[in-house]
C-alpha cells in the first residue's frame, strides 16, 4: 500500500484501492527475478563497455536481436584473465535481477569468460608461457632417440587412420623393431588423462626404446588433449625418449614442445623412429668393403715395417760396445764436472771467509765498550749536577719553611692559647673569669685559670 515518508509531499486520493508507489513496484518485481530465476549461462557480445573509478564494470551484452545490461561488481571481476571491451564475444555467469532506481531489467555477472576459440587460444597461451617460464621447452633437457630401437610404443587411438599408417611404415622401413600399441582417447572428456597415464606407465615399466605420442588432424577442439597441462607433465617426466606425433604439419600443440622430437605427421614420426632396412643394407654392405680395404692396406703397412725393422737390427756385441763407449764418455763428463765444482764451491768459501772476518762480533764489541764508557762518564757527572742542584733545593726550601714555621715565632716567647675545646684565642673578650685555657710554649705546654 501506499505508504508516504516523512517529509514527503501529500500523496493522491486513493478512494480507498490499494496503489503501490514505484519504489515498492520495482522492489516486488526484483525479489521475484531474484527468487525465481537461478543463476544461469548468456553468451553475447560486448558493448557500451565502462569501467569507473569505483572499479565496477558496467556493459550491454547482446546478439543479433537483443540485448540487456549488465553489471559486474569490483569483488568480482578481479578474477576474470582477460581485459574485456566492446566487440568482444564472451560467457557470462549471471543472476537475473531489476535495477531498482530506474527500473531496469539487468544481469548481475558473477563470472565472465571469453566465448569460443579465442578462449581457447588465450588458455593455450598461458599455459605454454607457465610451462616455457619452467623450463620444459629447453632444448638441454630433450633426450636424443636411439639408433636403432628394439621395442617402439605407440600411444594412440587404436581405431584411427594414424595408427594403421604408422605400422604401415614401420613393417616396411624397420621390420626388426617390436611395435606394440597402447590404446587411449584422443579426444574427447577423459581423452588427456589417459594420454597421461598411458605414458606414465611406460615410463614405469621401461619396456620400450621410443615411445610415439600422437594422433592424425583435426580441429584445436579435436586437438585439445594434447594442449592438457597433465600430458605435457607426463611426458617432460618420461624418462623414455618420445617423439610427437598430432596432426598434421600446419598443427602446433604444447605436446610438440615437451616432447624430445617433434614429428609433422604420425607417417613422419614413424620414419624418424625407424631406420630404412634398405639403406642399412647398403651401409653395412659399404662397411663392409671399407673394412676390408682397410685391413688389406693395414696388413701391407705391416709387412713394410716388419721389414724395415729388421733391416735395422744389429749384433748385441756391437750394441754393447757403443753402450760401453757411451758410458765411458758421461763417467768422464762427470769426473769433470765434479772437479769445476769443488773448485767453484772452494773459492765460494774463501770469500765468505773473508766477508765473515771483515763483520765478526769482536769488532763491534769494542766499539760497544767504548761508547759504554763514555755514556757511563757522563751519566756520572750528570748525576753529580743534578745532586748538588736538588741540595741547594731542599736548603733553600729549608730556610723558607723556617721563616714561616709558628715554632719560629714561639722560639721569640710568644705562645699559642686554647680553651678547653682546643679553640684558639686570639681576643682577651673571648674568655671569663676561671675558665681554664692551655698555652703551647716554645719547649712543653702550661695550663691557667683565668682572674
Amino acid at each position: 500500500m501506499l505508504n508516504n515518508p516523512p517529509g514527503a509531499p501529500n500523496p493522491l486520493p486513493t478512494d480507498g484501492r490499494p496503489v503501490m508507489t514505484v519504489s515498492e513496484l520495482n522492489r516486488e518485481v526484483k525479489q521475484l527475478l531474484e527468487g525465481s530465476v537461478p543463476l544461469l549461462w548468456v553468451g553475447g557480445e560486448i558493448s557500451n563497455f565502462a569501467a569507473p573509478s569505483s572499479g565496477h564494470w558496467y556493459f550491454t551484452l547482446k546478439d543479433a536481436r537483443a540485448q540487456v545490461r549488465c553489471a559486474m561488481f569490483r569483488g568480482r571481476n578481479r578474477n576474470v584473465r582477460f581485459q574485456p571491451g566492446n566487440g568482444r564475444e564472451v560467457l557470462a555467469r549471471a543472476r537475473v535481477s531489476l535495477y531498482e532506481g530506474r527500473g531496469e531489467f539487468q544481469l548481475i555477472i558473477e563470472h565472465l569468460e571469453e566465448a569460443g576459440f579465442g578462449a581457447l587460444m588465450r588458455q593455450l597461451e598461458e599455459l605454454k608461457a607457465k610451462l616455457q617460464a619452467e623450463g620444459l621447452f629447453e632444448l638441454s633437457r630433450k633426450k636424443p632417440l636411439p639408433y636403432l630401437p628394439a621395442t617402439i610404443g605407440i600411444i594412440t587411438s587404436p581405431t584411427g587412420a594414424a595408427v594403421r599408417d604408422m605400422i604401415q611404415v614401420l613393417g616396411r622401413r624397420y621390420p626388426a623393431a617390436k611395435v606394440e600399441l597402447i590404446p587411449v582417447a584422443v579426444q574427447g572428456q577423459g581423452a588427456a588423462q589417459q594420454i597421461a597415464n598411458a605414458i606414465a606407465l611406460a615410463g614405469r615399466l621401461q619396456r620400450h626404446d621410443l615411445l610415439i605420442v600422437g594422433r592424425g588432424g583435426g580441429s584445436l577442439e579435436d586437438l585439445w588433449a594434447f594442449n592438457e597441462e597433465s600430458v605435457a607433465r607426463a611426458l617432460a617426466a618420461c624418462p623414455i625418449p618420445t617423439i610427437s606425433a598430432v596432426g598434421h604439419e600446419t598443427d602446433n600443440t604444447i605436446a610438440d614442445l615437451v616432447a624430445d622430437v617433434r614429428a609433422p605427421t604420425p607417417s613422419a614420426a614413424a620414419e624418424i623412429a625407424s631406420a630404412n632396412a634398405a639403406a642399412l643394407r647398403e651401409e653395412i654392405e659399404g662397411a663392409r668393403g671399407q673394412l676390408v680395404r682397410a685391413m688389406a692396406l693395414q696388413l701391407r703397412h705391416l709387412r713394410q715395417h716388419v721389414q724395415l725393422v729388421s733391416n735395422r737390427i744389429r749384433h748385441p756385441r756391437e750394441q754393447l760396445q757403443n753402450r760401453a763407449q757411451r758410458l765411458d764418455h758421461l763417467e768422464m763428463r762427470l769426473h769433470t764436472a765434479v772437479t769445476n765444482r769443488a773448485q767453484v764451491n772452494t773459492q765460494r768459501l774463501v770469500q765468505l771467509e773473508r766477508a765473515l772476518a771483515r763483520v765478526h762480533p769482536r769488532h763491534h764489541l769494542k766499539q760497544a765498550f767504548l761508547q759504554l764508557a763514555q755514556h757511563n762518564l757522563q751519566l756520572n757527572k750528570s748525576i753529580k749536577v743534578l745532586l748538588q742542584h736538588k741540595q741547594e733545593q731542599a736548603l733553600h726550601s729549608a730556610q723558607l719553611l723556617n721563616s714561616v714555621s709558628p715554632l719560629a715565632v714561639l722560639e721569640r716567647g710568644y705562645a699559642i692559647v686554647r680553651d678547653e675545646q682546643q679553640r684558639v684565642i686570639r681576643r682577651a673578650s673571648d674568655t671569663q673569669s676561671g675558665q681554664k685555657i692551655h698555652a703551647k710554649l716554645a719547649e712543653g705546654n702550661i695550663s691557667a685559670i683565668i682572674e
